[in-house]
Parts: structure tokens; sequence; C-alpha cells
């Protein structure tokens, strides 16, 4: 493939992106691409820089040096109501606390497409109840928003996505709190979209069975970055997560599926097998 082909398939395209908060250095020099329509996982243990990284991709956070660029421009060159046209987020808490109905709230994605002021055209009502059938919330269009389960609200924002029609979904850690029916949901929702989606997610078994790339991040650096099953190793999760784990395949998905030893430490068994070497050298 030419330069100018794969240039024309990149949707984010970072080259060396820090982010300093007065002397600590949060991001460290992060470099990574991502091709359209690929579905991309952050993973990393607390604190390495998941939430940070995904703040710079929807300029929430203006990172300190190097580029981004997000379809061949630089991302900072948009406008605010430019960038919510093409990049939609989802985090893990919705922000909202007012008594919006759920139809109010898939709605706010016309927003950043329609001026303050318009009236909702019959085209508007018929693609906001098309969204809601896409999420299975056509039941609960009238029902208050702050009434809905952890997984409804997800799904509530995943529709006001959907309605923006971007080109690019960003979601920060998602599944947080949701029970493992409402997990698999959510990201086979966001899967079935057929957009780029970039997640955060702490579940690695997750990450690996809906992820076809995953950049692995410890203290704000990129340690790795490929398929799951390039990264997903037992090895990096030795040496990024500290902990013991088995990496075979799913029954049945035949994905990877990670096996933590529980009950244990790393350092517990570090700490044993090196006092079993010692007693061997007696």
């Amino acid at each position: 493939m030419s330069q100018k082909e794969l240039k024309q398939r990149l949707l984010v395209d970072a080259k060396h992106v820090c982010w300093q908060v007065k002397q600590r250095l949060i991001l460290d020099d992060l470099s990574f691409s991502v091709q359209q329509g690929e579905f991309v996982g952050i993973i990393g243990p607390n604190g390495a820089g998941k939430s940070s990284l995904l703040r710079c991709l929807y300029r929430k956070i203006q990172w300190s040096s190097g580029c981004i660029e997000f379809a061949d421009r630089a991302l900072q060159s948009y406008s605010r109501r430019g960038l919510a046209q093409k990049i939609a987020v989802v985090l893990q808490e919705a922000p909202m606390r007012f008594e919006l109905s759920v139809m109010d709230v898939i709605r706010m994605g016309l927003t950043p497409k329609k001026s303050l002021l318009a009236f909702d055209a019959q085209d508007d009502i018929q693609a906001i109840l098309q969204a809601a059938a896409q999420v299975d919330l056509s039941h609960k269009l009238t029902q208050q928003f702050n009434l809905l389960s952890g997984g409804e609200k997800q799904r509530a924002m995943i529709a006001r996505a959907i309605l923006q029609q971007p080109e690019l979904l960003i979601m920060d850690e998602p599944t947080n709190h949701l029970d493992v029916r409402h997990q698999n949901e959510v990201l086979a929702l966001a899967r079935s979209l057929g957009i780029t989606v970039v997640v955060s997610i702490h579940d690695l078994n997750l990450a690996a069975a809906f992820c076809d790339k995953v950049i692995m991040l410890n203290h704000g650096k990129i340690v790795a970055q490929g398929t799951p099953e390039e990264v997903i190793t037992q090895a990096s999760l030795r040496q990024v997560f500290e902990v013991q784990a088995e990496v075979d395949k799913h029954p049945f998905s035949g994905k990877q599926r990670i096996t933590f030893a529980l009950g244990e430490s790393f350092d517990s068994k570090r700490n044993a097998g090196m006092e079993t070497e010692n007693n061997e050298d007696c």
C-alpha cells in the first residue's frame, strides 16, 4: 500500500503527544494512529493516563506538546461545533442531573447540526425514533433519564451519539458499574455501529473480545500497541499490572481469555520463587 493510500485510511494520527500539569508529566511522548473503522481499546492500570488521553482526543484538555490530526487536519483547527459534528463522546457517568426525558437526551445528538432555536422536523423525529429503536429504548422514551438503570443510561447516550452521525465515537470506561450482561451489550452495540471507536476499558477480557487493536499505557507512556494477541501477554501483565495471569483461548469466541491468579499477589509469587531459588542454592 502506498503512503498516500495509508494516509487516506488514517482517521487519528497522534505524534509525540505530551500533557504536563505544573511539573507533573501526565502523558509522555505518545505516538499512535487509528484507522477508519477500527475498534481501538486503551488499557492500563489506574492512573496510567487512559482518560487523559481520551480527553485530548475530544479536546477537553489541550496537550502541552506534540500534534494530533483528525481526518488530515490539526485537531485544534476545528471549531467546537465542527468537532461535535465529527466526534461523539460517551462517558462512564452521564453528566446530566436534569429532569429530562430519554427522548430529550437522545435529541441532544441533533444539536451540533441544527441552529439553537430550530424546531424538530419530521425527519428529525424519525431519526430519534430510529436511534432509540437501535438501542432498544423505544419503550422508555417518555421516562425520565435519571430513573434509568446504568446500562439503559449508557444505551441512551449511545443513541445520542448515533444521532450525531459521528466519524469517531470515544467512550471513556463505559462498562464501569455495569453488570456482565450490560457490559457486553454496550460494547457489542458500539461495535455494531460500523464506525471508528476508541474506548478505554478496565476489563482485559472485554478488550480482547471486542478490540481490533489495543494501546497499553503505564505511567503515561505507551508500553505496547497492536492486536490484543500482540499486546495482552503474560509478560506484559506481569510488567504493567503486576499480576500473574494465564492467557489462552476463550472456549466460545476463540479469542484471548485472561485468567488471573486470585488471592496471590505478584510480589508474593516472586518472593516465593526467590526463596525456592535460594533454597536450591544451599
